[in-house]
């Protein structure tokens, strides 16, 4: 069986926690940041995790994440 390819997309966006969680990052965290208040700037800059109904198709771009 050949070898699995990594989507290149999808391993500059996605990274798996050491207990298996696919993590993101949040939208809107990179521009236009002056009207946006301070809470809210900081609440963008953690990692969120990638909801259950995609974390299938992230794993499959990801075949050695594990």
């Amino acid at each position: 069986m050949r070898k699995l390819k990594t989507h290149k997309g999808a391993a500059k966006r996605f990274k798996l926690s050491a207990t298996g969680k696919v993590m993101r990052r949040h939208s809107g965290a990179r521009h236009i940041l002056t009207s946006k208040p301070r809470q809210r700037k900081r609440r963008l800059t953690r990692s969120a995790q990638v909801s259950a109904a995609d974390v299938r198709h992230v794993r499959a771009m990801l075949p050695y994440g594990r």
